[in-house]
């Protein structure tokens, strides 16, 4: 049993297609079907049931992608600890981040985090939340940028800065010539939110539930652009994230952007990363500059955790 036996074997699982496996690990479509089938005579098990259009994981299988799983991460880990032994602050660091919070961060953040460490080459990918997770369980990202607070032992998480929402109404809206919105004021509204998958619909809909508010069920937006421009459309109200305003004043962008008064909703943002990471020590690092930039940048809206 080899480590490429595994490799093909959890691009197998992923893909579902012996093709589409075999042109991610840039290798023969026969060369990958006959290593898992040596890695199956190997084991002395079926891993995998085929036919013609599909390729799906029998129980064996199942367990044994898990194991391989684990055992690829370990591996990755340790040719990781054993490169960065005596430079930490060299080599890649593939950072994770989640499509209502990337846009809007990252131009906060590289500038700075090149300059700090300018011989670490940065790799960044922009995925929902749950995607995220799954790829820093497997060991593909080293980190990732997440909302707070996780349920999963095998993560770490740093606190690093808590983004308030602001309530976005069309110019005509009852709310529109207000200073401010409460909690209350949201008590009869509808609002538009994201589509399923998106850990910005969850944190908005805690809102609704405080509020008494409601979902419309007619729209659920694939992006916080979409919102805003439904919002600009004058077809409805929604949440956003500070950082997703910012520039756009309080009347600019053809809507209305109303703080909360008294009790700020809000998201909390971490960076997360394996709790057996060998590049704690410099995530610790990009974390507290991470704190420091929602400190120095007040006029972002954030707060330092």
């Amino acid at each position: 049993m080899t480590l490429r036996e595994l490799q093909y074997l959890v691009a197998l699982a992923t893909h579902r297609s012996f093709s589409r496996a075999a042109e991610a690990c840039l290798v023969a479509q026969p060369t990958l079907s006959t290593q898992i089938s040596k890695l199956e005579e190997e084991l002395g098990v079926l891993l995998l049931e085929r036919d013609r259009r599909r390729v799906m994981l029998t129980p064996a299988g199942r367990d044994a992608v898990e194991r391989a799983q684990r055992i690829l991460r370990e591996v990755s880990e340790l040719q990781e600890a054993a490169r960065r032994a005596g430079e930490v602050e060299t080599g890649t660091l593939r950072l994770g981040v989640f499509p209502t919070l990337g846009p809007y961060l990252l131009p906060h953040l590289v500038p700075p985090l090149r300059q700090r460490f300018p011989d670490l080459n940065l790799q960044l990918f922009e995925e929902k939340s749950a995607v995220l997770i799954a790829r820093l369980e497997q060991g593909s990202l080293d980190a990732a940028f997440l909302a707070l607070p996780l349920a999963d032992d095998r993560l770490h998480s740093e606190a690093l800065f808590s983004e308030p929402f602001l309530v976005a109404v069309p110019p005509g809206h009852a709310l529109a010539d207000k200073g401010s919105a409460t909690l209350e004021d949201l008590r009869q509204q509808t609002l538009m939110l994201l589509e399923e998958g998106h850990c910005l619909r969850e944190q908005a809909l805690e809102v609704c539930e405080l509020s008494g508010a409601r979902e419309t069920m007619e729209f659920r937006a694939t992006s916080l652009e979409t919102l805003r421009q439904m919002v600009i459309a004058g077809m409805g109200v929604t949440l956003l994230p500070i950082l997703a305003t910012a520039g756009l004043g309080a009347g600019a962008g053809g809507m209305r952007l109303l703080p909360f008064a008294g009790s700020t909703p809000n998201r909390r943002i971490g960076l997360v990363w394996r709790q057996t990471s060998p590049m704690a020590g410099l995530l610790r690092q990009i974390a507290e500059l991470c704190r420091d930039i929602a400190s120095t940048q007040r006029q972002l809206g954030l707060t330092r955790l």
